[in-house]
């Protein structure tokens, strides 16, 4: 028996009989990492040795009712952790040591999940392909010459190479949705205001939102239920009553409407990925699911509202990286304002720098109007629009990703190139609307294609029920990467 290939529930199932311990759980996946991370680069800090004490700890003490105890984890590495370094993959916090935990890491470790390490990323998470990490280029584990996708990279690497057996990300514009699709797992992003950003480093603060990344749908469910939740340090977390996701997550969709854009697709969508969204329509028809076509109107328009909006924010969010509070400072300047000139440039990548700048540019005087303030009017637009869709069908379904893995360098010349890689996932995050991406087959080249499934606000539910079908429809499970 592989313990790596395990889900978390199957895991579970086998801790609490007795056949495994919380040790052997550990140091399985621990050897895994050792074995295989010199060639994937998914990790940036090695929590292992961290990891071992913790299990054998538990298995003496005890695991208790913890939902997730014994299972090991993987964290983005812009999720602050009390006295382990956090970088968010930048030169400009390389030295940066949280005082303060997060609220996701938080709830894990009282829910009795054990951290195997961070994980690389995109840059303070901008990037679409992990490329614009300070520090080392993550590989796809189906395809070492492949980006795993972005901005979440590590997280989705760790859990598709069976280094950790589930991981967050966050996703500003399709950073958990993304990756997931490349690299062939679930990854879900939640309704915003469901799981706290408290911890969170910020890129964009109004799209942000931390979510799981499993080996299954079931998986995804019992790691919401640990996440989610009101947080009072967060101002703009849900107040709401708790659910429980695995509560009807295998009903099936007898008589559940699935909608589907009328103009989604154009000539940018790779062949195989049209199969498969329309083959995942014929499997929701077969398990008695109504398939209708609805209208979205902004899905062009939502990439570049995206853009300026997520920019504006970042020029705000970033403005704290100034060599004089915390972080990395110059060593060589030759006045206070040198020292910021130096520091910003030295510290921050080449992509982190365009977005400030382009930001910065869409709210100066002159042309706030112009973009900044129009992007925020065409957002109620996309959110008003959502209403709409969610008024003829229950869920929505369109490809995660127009394509499957590309190149690393294919795309890293052509920002523009790059940005297009969203255009399926971004109206979500500017909506605060749920989205799941899960795999459900390989294209010709043998790399995965992901199948987006959207919800209403708090949807996870529907979107979470849906993706259990499509999910045993087609069991991508068979598939593995030849690693």
């Amino acid at each position: 028996m592989d313990i790596t290939r395990l889900t978390i529930h199957e895991t579970l199932d086998l801790l609490n009989q007795g056949e495994l311990s919380v040790f052997d759980v550990a140091q399985t996946y621990t050897d895994r990492i050792k074995s295989l991370d010199g060639q994937l680069d998914a990790f940036l800090l090695d929590h292992t040795a961290q990891a071992l004490e913790a299990a054998k700890t538990m298995d003496q003490k005890g695991r208790g009712n913890a939902p997730l105890a014994g299972i090991p984890y993987a964290l983005k590495d812009n999720i602050c952790t009390n006295g382990i370094r956090t970088t968010a993959a930048s030169k400009i916090l390389g030295n940066f040591v949280p005082p303060y935990n997060a609220d996701v890491y938080n709830r894990l470790s009282q829910s009795g999940a054990v951290m195997l390490g961070k994980v690389n990323m995109d840059e303070f998470a901008m990037g679409s392909s992990t490329e614009n990490s300070a520090y080392q280029t993550t590989k796809n584990p189906w395809d070492f010459t492949k980006v795993p996708g972005g901005s979440s990279g590590g997280s989705a690497v760790a859990v598709a190479a069976d280094m950790a057996a589930f991981s967050l990300g966050s996703d500003t514009g399709g950073s958990i949705r993304q990756p997931a699709s490349l690299c062939g797992v679930v990854g879900l992003k939640p309704t915003y205001g469901l799981v706290s950003r408290y911890g969170l480093i910020a890129f964009a603060s109004s799209l942000d939102q931390i979510g799981p990344f499993t080996k299954d749908v079931e998986d995804a469910a019992i790691v919401l239920n640990a996440i989610a939740g009101h947080d009072t340090k967060d101002s703009t977390s849900l107040n709401i009553p708790k659910k429980d996701y695995l509560a009807g997550l295998k009903d099936g969709v007898q008589g559940m409407k699935i909608g589907v854009m009328k103009s989604s697709f154009d000539d940018g969508v790779q062949p195989e990925v049209q199969k498969a969204v329309n083959d995942a329509l014929d499997a929701y028809r077969a398990a008695g699911a109504e398939i209708v076509e609805v209208d979205f109107h902004y899905l062009k328009q939502a990439l570049a509202v995206y853009y300026i909006i997520a920019c504006a924010e970042a020029s705000s969010n970033l403005a704290r990286y100034d060599g004089v509070r915390y972080g990395v400072r110059a060593e060589e300047y030759t006045d206070y304002i040198d020292m910021y000139y130096q520091t910003r440039t030295q510290g921050f990548g080449e992509e982190v720098k365009r977005r400030i700048m382009l930001g910065t540019y869409a709210l100066s005087s002159g042309y706030y109007d112009a973009y900044y303030k129009k992007a925020m009017q065409v957002r109620t637009l996309i959110v008003e629009d959502f209403k709409s869709v969610f008024a003829q069908c229950d869920v929505m379904l369109t490809p995660t990703s127009a394509s499957t893995a590309f190149g690393i360098g294919e795309k890293i010349g052509n920002p523009l190139d790059m940005y297009l890689n969203d255009i399926f996932t971004v109206p979500m995050n500017i909506a605060g609307v749920p989205g799941i991406s899960l795999p459900t087959t390989l294209d010709d080249a043998g790399l995965p294609i992901g199948i987006q499934l959207v919800g209403p606000v708090l949807g996870e539910d529907r979107i979470l029920k849906a993706a259990h079908v499509l999910e045993s429809a087609m069991n991508f499970r068979q598939y593995q990467p030849q690693l």
